[in-house]
């Protein structure tokens, strides 16, 4: 029987939890972030608060990594805590939506920027789309080596970019800027605590993605040390990243003018250097490419997983018998990636929904910690999560909020994003009961 090859680094590894983390997200959401919370000192605040929550989120996940390191990753820790069906509807979100749906978004991202050089009407675009989620697949099938190094170049790249824009702003700040009101007697936001809770939204989900690295587990040299310590690498890059390129922006622009932008990181670069528009549309669409890149190394072994576990597809199980990835998990979330692109008017909200459904299992998995701690006390010889119990219950906690909050500001995307889950329901029963005919 053919087996995933057992090839990947921690280098590699730590770069694919970056460059899941670094999409579009740190390019986009500032600007609505500046509308819910308009001052410099609660920017700020948001995004460390927000930084501080991925770094007890890797710092917990790291040890269920340890315990479990297998293909599949959250999956597996979801499933092992709480039983098959919480597994499977978590697999079945993410096919769904969570990831599928973020890379059809990212394509069309992609396109979007591509069009800075090529100029392209929305057809064309839509192609573009189609076709870099095409290209990405097939390297993806040749080999998860192949996917690795190719989520390693071009996360390279981006955050090689995103330096640029960092060092705009540090070195070249605008006569008139926003950074200059940073104080704490400027901490204000409106609506206080609610509104504090809807800026975190798209912290969030610009901070999400080091949890990837996870699904990589049965590929890695010594997956109970290189798996965690990637997580951890990878979210402490990111948050690092993040505050400094909202130094930046804050150093470039005003509150309203960052609030009044789509186009953030070009508007603010292009402040002090006439050819920053293209150098910020390369580096967005680098690093569109490369996050793409990354969710379909990652995500298609959740699927894997589930069908090893008879819980899905049997078809999906199947490792290429040349190529030792799993060919028919990867090109079902590749051909799934650009149905959503081609219907990406109707299908758009998902992704909104996505962060929600999402930290529904954050929650849920910060929460296995304490069942595997009570229940096989003393076991873990691998990595143990510093601090605990306080680095998962603060995690825990505010993922909790965090989903209770969205639910009470925003009722029609978090119900859709529940709805999306409850959905995988019937259709777990359906396979279960396939399962016990056979």
């Amino acid at each position: 029987m053919t087996k995933l090859a057992k090839e990947l680094t921690l280098y590699g590894l730590t770069m694919v939890a970056i460059g899941s983390a670094i999409g579009s997200g740190i390019f986009l959401t500032p600007s609505d972030i500046a509308k819910s919370v308009p001052a410099p000192t609660s920017i700020m605040v948001v995004w460390i608060v927000g930084g501080i929550v991925s770094l007890t989120g890797a710092l917990s996940f790291g040890e269920l990594s340890s315990r479990f390191p297998k293909a599949g990753g959250v999956y597996v820790f979801l499933k092992e805590a709480y039983g098959d069906w919480v597994g499977f509807l978590y697999g079945w979100s993410y096919l769904l939506v969570i990831t599928s749906g973020a890379i059809a978004g990212i394509a069309l991202a992609f396109a979007t920027y591509l069009g800075y050089f090529i100029p392209m009407n929305s057809h064309w675009q839509t192609a573009a789309g189609a076709i870099a989620i095409a290209v990405v697949t097939v390297i993806n099938i040749l080999r998860a080596k192949y996917g690795e190094f190719f989520s390693s170049i071009f996360t390279a790249l981006k955050v090689l970019g995103i330096c640029f824009i960092i060092f705009a702003g540090l070195f070249y700040s605008a006569p008139v800027n926003s950074f200059t009101g940073l104080s704490l007697s400027n901490l204000a936001w409106a609506g206080t605590l609610p509104a504090f809770g809807v800026a975190l939204i798209g912290v969030l989900w610009s901070y999400g993605g080091w949890q990837y690295s996870s699904f990589l587990a049965a590929e890695v040299k010594n997956p109970q040390r290189n798996v965690p310590r990637a997580m951890i690498i990878g979210a402490a890059v990111v948050v690092i990243i993040y505050i400094l390129i909202n130094i930046s922006y804050l150093s470039l622009m005003t509150i309203p003018e960052i609030e009044g932008t789509d186009r953030l990181a070009s508007t603010a670069v292009s402040k002090v250097f006439p050819f920053g528009g293209a150098i910020v549309a390369a580096t967005i669409a680098i690093s569109t490419l490369g996050t793409i890149g990354a969710y379909t190394l990652t995500s298609p072994r959740i699927y894997y997983a589930m069908a090893e576990d008879k819980l899905f597809f049997k078809k999906l199980a199947e490792i290429h018998p040349r190529y030792q990835t799993p060919v028919n998990a990867i090109i079902l979330q590749g051909v799934w990636s650009v149905v959503l692109l081609l219907f990406w008017g109707t299908f758009a909200d998902l992704v909104t929904y996505s962060t929600f459904a999402d930290w529904i299992f954050f929650a849920m998995g910060a929460f296995a910690l304490f069942v595997f701690r009570r229940r096989s006390p003393g076991t873990l010889t691998g990595y143990k999560t510093p601090l605990y119990p306080l680095t998962p219950l603060l995690f825990f906690i505010i993922s909790s909020w965090f989903v209770i909050n969205t639910m009470i500001s925003l009722p029609v995307q978090s119900g859709a994003g529940l709805a999306i889950i409850l959905i995988g329901l019937p259709v777990y029963f359906i396979f279960r009961a396939k399962n016990k005919k056979a």
